[in-house]
């Protein structure tokens, strides 16, 4: 019998942020914005293999995970933690923390204001074209 130790592989500490904030469906712009930072500086931060601890924490605490979480999250991992996660408190835990960018109703009424402008201009182009027959 074998008592060979297989070691353990480290954990890429930016695929795990990556994994968590695609699970609660979170943009990396809000994340950036929760951090203080640009959207592309916080796309190489998830890029990183091993991230800094005060990061890590600042990035767990937003995400409502542990830290110890990110360093040693993997695939099998993170679908057991979300299956199982229940917060009595508030069922839309993160909802207070998402900044949107824009309201989409309002580009709705935006598109509905082009297309109607769009048949104003072609009701006058065809009465034009009327009148000059």
């Amino acid at each position: 019998m074998s008592t060979e130790i297989i070691p353990m592989s480290k954990t890429h500490h930016g695929h795990s942020i990556k994994r968590v904030r695609d699970m609660l469906g979170i943009k990396q712009e809000t994340l950036a914005a929760e951090l203080n930072m640009t959207q592309q500086a916080f796309s190489k931060l998830e890029q990183k293999e091993q991230i800094e601890d005060e990061m890590l924490d600042k990035i767990a605490k937003i995400l409502h995970v542990s830290t110890e979480a990110l360093k040693t999250m993997s695939e099998e991992a993170t679908i057991n933690y979300f299956n199982t996660f229940t917060n009595s408190e508030n069922e839309h835990f993160f909802s207070q923390n998402c900044q949107y960018t824009f309201n989409p109703i309002d580009k709705i009424v935006e598109l509905y204001e082009r297309l109607v402008k769009a048949e104003q201009e072609k009701v006058a182009l065809l009465e034009e074209q009327l009148k000059n027959k």
